[in-house]
């Protein structure tokens, strides 16, 4: 989902610390070149307790830089207490810009921004971190690589710096390296009110919330067990700057309050300060943990939010270890009770709908989703777990999940349903219309998500009359 067009390369100038000089070769102008170290081409190491490691490299232009690798870390975990991830410290040229939380011993492909950087030369500089588990003990970057993206040089500009969530004064300051951390971030633009402005609004992907939706209810509306917010938003001219008084961020009880808070350049600063993920403008004293995501991506039109998670699948590995080191899954998995069960018995459904008119007073009617299996087609597994509430009020591309026996397989279903089911006291009369399923997946056993293989597009309305209709047979 990341543009690849028009990258300007950045040349690297240098050599990694106590490696052999850089082996550059020629790039075509949308790649970057590879960082090469005696012994193992294109890798860094960083160990607990070694010497920093740098990464130089030349600008070729002013702009907003990113770095990308992938990521690993021996003997991490972010399934098994005391091993969940290895922190990696930042620099740009003696400024700490980001953090990287590596969750995982198997690469992750990471990317993070830099902020602004002159025309010149640069050293990028990585240290092993404070709040690491005590199972890390070195974190491997292969293939680093440093651009100035210039299709996406607005949206980079103003993207936040996500300060970690610290508790502050009494909390532990590295919780983002053990909970509910940062994943992805994108943004959206639409056209402001005056001619030749833009609005960019920018999201997040957290591992989970510690507070706020339980955890059945968000597979059951929305169809994942991370955390997906809105954080920042922003109008600009017609040159990209900022138009004062515009900026906006997601505060406590999810409320939109204007930011009045401290800029790096045009990066706002925002603090993760609430148990699910809701910002703050002020800052606590010398937070140790800060994040620049790239947030240079965006999504399809007219796709769910999740979509973003799709196109970076270890996020779905991450969010179900954190669900089984946080004990939030149930063990046996039982599709008949409204807890959540081991994430690969779940069918992952994308979905469209609209609601019309009401015709009269009562609640507004919500749209759950039903799958019969060929093995008993009598029995209906229900998205809702027949809970009112759990059905999907909201419009447009939406996404849940179906929970079904252990070693179901999309070969086993008889049909998907489209149920319609009023979401508190009343009926409001409204009709609901669903017009598509975008994708449909299971998990694999490394909690990977397997290729959509259920999609249906047409047109269905269910009412108080006709209430269920049948969307997809195999």
């Amino acid at each position: 989902m990341r543009s690849r067009a028009r990258h300007a390369v950045l040349a690297v100038t240098g050599a990694v610390l106590a490696g052999a000089p850089l082996a550059l070769t020629a790039s075509p102008a949308h790649a970057a070149s590879p960082v090469r170290s005696a012994g193992s081409p294109g890798t860094i190491n960083v160990h607990r307790g070694g010497p920093a490691r740098s990464l130089p490299f030349t600008a070729r232009r002013d702009g907003e830089a990113v770095i990308s690798f992938t990521a690993s870390a021996p003997g991490v975990s972010w399934v098994r207490g005391g091993a969940e991830s290895a922190v990696v410290s930042i620099a740009v040229d003696g400024r700490h810009v980001t953090d990287l939380v590596v969750p995982s011993s198997d690469p992750i492909p990471r990317s993070l921004g830099l902020g602004r950087v002159g025309k010149g030369r640069h050293k990028v500089t990585l240290r092993f971190a404070e709040g690491s588990a005590p199972a890390a003990s070195r974190v491997t970057l292969r293939r680093p690589a440093v651009r100035i993206p210039e299709a996406d040089a607005l949206a980079l500009r103003h993207a936040p710096v996500v300060v970690g969530r610290t508790g502050w004064p009494f909390g532990d300051p590295y919780q983002n390296a053990t909970t509910d951390t940062p994943l992805v971030a994108w943004h959206e633009t639409r056209p402001a009110a005056t001619p030749g402005h833009k609005i960019i609004e920018y999201s997040v992907v957290w591992s989970n919330e510690d507070g706020g939706t339980d955890t059945p209810a968000l597979m059951a509306r929305w169809g994942r067990t991370t955390d997906i917010e809105w954080i920042y938003r922003v109008e600009v001219d017609a040159s990209g700057r900022r138009v004062d008084g515009t900026a906006v961020y997601q505060a406590p009880m999810h409320l939109t309050l204007k930011f009045t808070g401290r800029y790096e350049g045009d990066h706002p600063l925002l603090q993760t300060c609430t148990q699910n993920n809701n910002m703050c403008d002020v800052i606590s004293p010398d937070p140790p943990l800060r994040f620049l995501l790239d947030a240079a991506g965006t999504r399809p039109d007219g796709r769910a939010r999740e979509v973003v998670m799709d196109r970076e699948p270890w996020t779905y590995r991450i969010a179900a270890q954190e669900m089984v080191r946080e004990r939030k899954i149930e063990n046996p998995s039982d599709p008949a009770t409204r807890e959540v069960g081991d994430q690969r018995t779940y069918l992952f459904v994308e979905f469209a709908k609209t609601t019309g008119a009401a015709t009269g007073s009562g609640s507004v009617p919500g749209v759950a989703l039903g799958v019969r299996l060929k093995s008993d087609p009598s029995r209906l597994y229900r998205s809702d777990h027949d809970e009112p509430t759990w059905s999907i009020d909201r419009d447009g591309a939406v996404a849940t999940t179906v929970e079904l026996p252990e070693g179901t397989r999309v070969s086993d279903i008889a049909g998907i349903e489209a149920l319609r089911r009023p979401t508190g006291t009343g009926d409001n009369g409204a009709p609901a219309t669903v017009t598509s399923i975008n994708r449909g997946f299971f998990l694999d056993d490394s909690f990977l998500p397997q290729p959509s293989s259920v999609e249906w597009k047409g047109s269905v309305t269910l009412t108080q009359a006709n209430p269920s209709a049948v969307l997809w047979r195999p």
